[in-house]
C-alpha cells in the first residue's frame, strides 16, 4: 500500500464514526486517551507536569489538547486549530409534522451555508446529543445518539411537476428541504422519533429534556478515480484537517514549545459561541497553562510573542468544469499539497512572514505547497485564524487542504493531501 493511503483510509474511518460534531470530539478524546493524555475540567484546578499531555472539552463539541515539553525552558505555544462542525440541517424542537394524515416529516433548519440541492434524494439519518435527567443522581447529563440506519430522505419534486427544474431551482428550506420520516399510519402518529432516540440512548423518553440533533448523509467515504487518486466523502470540511491534526499531535513529542491542538465548534455559523473560535476558550486554556506552571503575566506575554498558530480549514481547488472561477495566478489542485490562503481584507491572517514560515515547514517536511486567493471580484468566506487571534495575539497562517464542492453533502478531495498535512503538522510540533 502506498504510504499516503494509510492516512486516507484512517481519515475516512474517522469521518464515518463522526456523524456529528459531538461524535467527532468524542472520537478525538478516545484517541487521546489511548495515547495517555489526561482529561481536565475547566471548573477544577489544574495540576500540570512537564512531559505530560492533557485535554479539555467545552460543551461536548470543542476540544483543546496540549502536550508539555519536558523542560523548564519553554519558549511559547505551537498551535494548530481546526473545526468539528460541517454544514447540515438541525432538527427543531417538536419536529414531527403530519401531512395528509399519511406522511410524517421532520421540521428542520439550515446550519451553515450548505448546497441545498445536494441533500435531496439521499439516505439520511439523525445524530447528536441528548440532555437527559437521571432520577437516581438527580442531575442532567448528556448522551451521544446516532440512529444508525437509513432513516430519512428529502424527496425531490418530479420534473413532470416542474418542467423548468433544469433551468435552476431556488429551494425554500421550510418547504422543499424537510425530510420524510415515516408513514403516519405505521408510526401511529407523532412521537416515533423521540422513542427511537430514547431506545438508542437506553433512556426513558420522559427523561429526555433537551436535544441537539443534526441530519447526516449515510453515504460512506470512498476512493474514486482511475487509480483511486481522489476521495469522495461527507464532512471533508473540516474533519479531514481534524484527523490530520490529531494524528500528528499524538505522535509529535514537543521540545521547547507547548504543543496545542484545538478543535472548535460552530465555525460554519460564525464562531461567535462559547465554544467557537470567537470565544475565550483558546485564551482561557493558554493562560491557565501558564498559571499552572506559575509563570508571571510578563512571561506569558513573552511566550505569546514567540508563538505560532496554523489555522487549518479546507480550501477551494480549481474546478475542472469551471476553471474560470479561480484566481488567475493562485490555482490549487487536488493532490497538490498544503494550500496557503491569502486575503487582502484579512479574512485570512496570512502575511509575508507567516507564509514564509509555512513554506519553510513544508520544505522541511518534504511536502508540496500551493497558494490560494479569491478572484478579486468574488467575495470569499472567513475561517478560524483571524477570529482566534482577535482574542490571542499570536502570529499565524491560514491553510487548508484542496477540495471541490465545498459545503456539498458529499465533497471531493485528493487522496495524497491528508498525508501531506500529517507530515507538516508533525514537523511543526517537533520543532
Amino acid at each position: 500500500m502506498k504510504e499516503y493511503m494509510k492516512y486516507t483510509k484512517e481519515m475516512l474511518e474517522f469521518i464515518e464514526k463522526s456523524p456529528s460534531c459531538y461524535h467527532a470530539i468524542d472520537n478525538v478524546q478516545k484517541s487521546l486517551v489511548k495515547q495517555g493524555f489526561l482529561a481536565l475540567e475547566e471548573k477544577e484546578d489544574w495540576q500540570l507536569e512537564a512531559g505530560k499531555g492533557y485535554y479539555v472539552v467545552r460543551n461536548d463539541s470543542s476540544l483543546i489538547a496540549f502536550w508539555m515539553p519536558d523542560t523548564e525552558e519553554i519558549k511559547g505555544y505551537h498551535i494548530v486549530a481546526t473545526h468539528s462542525d460541517s454544514p447540515t440541517f438541525k432538527v427543531k424542537e417538536a419536529p414531527e409534522m403530519v401531512v395528509e394524515e399519511h406522511y410524517v416529516k421532520l421540521n428542520t433548519e439550515k446550519y451553515g451555508g450548505m448546497i441545498l440541492s445536494t441533500w435531496l434524494d439521499r439516505a439520511l439519518s439523525v445524530a447528536g446529543r441528548l440532555a437527559v435527567y437521571a432520577e437516581e443522581e438527580k442531575a442532567i447529563s448528556t448522551k451521544l445518539v446516532n440512529i444508525d440506519k437509513d432513516l430519512l430522505v428529502i424527496p425531490n419534486l418530479a420534473i413532470h411537476m416542474n418542467r423548468d427544474m433544469n433551468k435552476g431551482v431556488e429551494y425554500n428550506p421550510q418547504i422543499d428541504m424537510l425530510p420524510l420520516f415515516a408513514d403516519a399510519k405505521e408510526s401511529k402518529g407523532k412521537g416515533a422519533l423521540l422513542k427511537g432516540l430514547a431506545k438508542e440512548a437506553d433512556v426513558k423518553p420522559s427523561g429526555i429534556l433537551g436535544q441537539d440533533l443534526f441530519l447526516y448523509v449515510r453515504e460512506k467515504g470512498r476512493l474514486i478515480g482511475e487509480k483511486g487518486e481522489f476521495v469522495l466523502s461527507p464532512r471533508l470540511d473540516d474533519l479531514q484537517c481534524v484527523y490530520a491534526a490529531v494524528k500528528a499531535f499524538s505522535e509529535a513529542v514537543p521540545k521547547e514549545y507547548i504543543n496545542i491542538c484545538a478543535v472548535f465548534d460552530n465555525e460554519e455559523v460564525g464562531s461567535a459561541t462559547a465554544q467557537g473560535a470567537d470565544s475565550t476558550f483558546l485564551e482561557d486554556v493558554l493562560w491557565r497553562i501558564a498559571e499552572g506552571l506559575k509563570v508571571s503575566k510578563t512571561t506569558y506575554l513573552q511566550w505569546l510573542a514567540d508563538s505560532f498558530l496554523i489555522s487549518a480549514d479546507n480550501a477551494h481547488a480549481v474546478h475542472p468544469n469551471h476553471p474560470e472561477k479561480a484566481d488567475p495566478t493562485n490555482r490549487p489542485h487536488l493532490n497538490g499539497g498544503i494550500v496557503i490562503k491569502y486575503h487582502g481584507g484579512q479574512r485570512y491572517m496570512t502575511d509575508a512572514v507567516s507564509a514564509a514560515r509555512m513554506k519553510q515547514l513544508c520544505r522541511q517536511a518534504g511536502v508540496p505547497f500551493q497558494t490560494y486567493a479569491n478572484r478579486s471580484d468574488v467575495a470569499g468566506g472567513s475561517t478560524l485564524g483571524n477570529i482566534a487571534t482577535s482574542h490571542v495575539s499570536v502570529s499565524g497562517v491560514d491553510i487548508g487542504l484542496p477540495q471541490l464542492a465545498m459545503h456539498s453533502a458529499v465533497e471531493t478531495a485528493g487522496a495524497k493531501d491528508t498525508a501531506y498535512a500529517v507530515k507538516v503538522f508533525e514537523g511543526f510540533w517537533k520543532e
